[in-house]
């Protein structure tokens, strides 16, 4: 038998889509934006960097963050948002001529005719994503195809960040849309960040000047409930010794704390992963240790050491499906140095191969493939396309 409050939920729900369809019939705004990121987790990744550069470029137009409650908290202040769900939510959506996302707007709604839609993934695909995962029994058996391709069937734009992505994108989320090969705007403030900007974001995380600093960063497992990290923290910080610390950050879907660090017996372990912008932790990082993360391909920008730190690559890619080897030491397919156990993580470390010239080149080449991009102006490209402002006439 149904709860009262759960009674009083669904009559709030009538009345709020019975509003929706009301607003539906109002005309659109030409000068609203809504943004939204990682299912309205909040201000973040490529809608981010959009709405700051719109500000900027096209001050005119009002820029809302659609954000769930229990994110509310995530937001900057000064940013103007709105509760999913809520009234104002659901105004806005209706009445917006502009929406950006990297993800979807939960919930669904209606898109009108003049309503222009940028979809700006988050990502560049290493492993399988809409259409393909149906040769995956588990992925297929979670998914809703049909649901994708009607969300698809709701994109303008589609962003991409190398070409390697625009393929990707182009079979697995078939549409109409037109393709913006233009560059991750997330991944602008690697080439513009100054090094007072990078000492002050250290400094910030308590870092020292002399610190070399390590940003484990590992992605999502589909076949694992939880984080479960393949490496212990705390023992790689103590082998490399005090003149190393290392930042752990846990996928998203795990929630805000990746439970390490802290009071651990070298206290050179931090756990960041609820600091809210993971760029400003590439920043302050001197080398990346992941996986199959797409951090991988952003964190190529800075020309710095990566390691792939991969014990189940035989397990991820027959439970997800990948599109290349990331570990196969082919120049483009790999980042960097290559480990499968925690011993060889410290000696990739204590021997200087972390680093090597071999280890550049091999970064060299991804970066090349996955990044071509980018170059510190990507938002303004897609501002400028995205909302139809015109490129200022070179002063003379």
């Amino acid at each position: 038998m149904p709860t009262r409050a759960s009674v009083k939920r669904y009559v709030r729900r009538q009345v709020m889509r019975a509003a929706y369809r009301t607003d539906l019939h109002r005309p659109l705004d030409p000068d609203l934006a809504v943004y939204g990121a990682y299912w309205n987790r909040g201000a973040a990744c490529n809608p981010a960097a959009i709405h700051a550069k719109a500000r900027e470029l096209a001050p005119h137009i009002r820029g809302v963050w659609a954000v769930s409650s229990r994110h509310r908290d995530r937001m900057p202040a000064g940013v103007p948002y709105v509760i999913e769900g809520s009234r104002p939510y659901w105004r806005a959506m209706a009445t917006a001529t502009y929406l950006v996302n990297n993800s979807s707007f939960p919930g669904g709604f209606t898109k009108r005719p003049g309503q222009r839609y940028l979809q700006t993934h988050h990502g560049t695909p290493l492993k399988t994503m809409g259409l393909d995962q149906r040769a995956y029994p588990e992925l297929a058996r979670k998914a809703d195809f049909a649901k994708i391709l009607a969300h698809v069937g709701q994109w303008d734009f589609s962003l991409s960040a190398n070409p390697h992505s625009t393929e990707i994108w182009d079979r697995v989320y078939p549409g109409s849309y037109q393709r913006l090969d233009l560059g991750y705007p997330r991944n602008d403030v690697y080439f513009t960040a100054t090094a007072e900007d990078i000492a002050k974001i250290r400094a910030e995380l308590g870092i020292h000047a002399d610190q070399t600093v390590l940003l484990y960063a590992p992605t999502h497992r589909d076949y694992r409930e939880g984080f479960v990290p393949d490496l212990d923290p705390e023992r790689l910080a103590r082998e490399l010794g005090p003149e190393y610390l290392v930042l752990v950050r846990a996928h998203y879907f795990y929630g805000r704390s990746a439970e390490v660090g802290g009071g651990g017996p070298t206290g050179r372990v931090l756990d960041v992963t609820a600091h809210p912008r993971v760029e400003e932790l590439c920043l302050a990082a001197d080398a990346l240790i992941t996986d199959y993360s797409s951090l991988a391909f952003d964190y190529a920008c800075l020309d710095r050491p990566i390691v792939v730190h991969a014990p189940d690559w035989d397990t991820y890619r027959t439970t997800r499906g990948t599109y290349f080897d990331l570990l196969s030491g082919r120049p483009g397919d790999t980042p960097g140095a290559v480990t499968a156990t925690s011993d060889e993580l410290v000696e990739v470390f204590r021997t200087g191969e972390w680093r090597s010239p071999a280890s550049a080149a091999l970064r060299t080449a991804f970066r090349e493939r996955f990044c071509p991009y980018d170059d510190g102006h990507a938002a303004e490209r897609v501002v400028r396309r995205f909302f139809a402002v015109p490129f200022a006439p070179p002063s003379r």
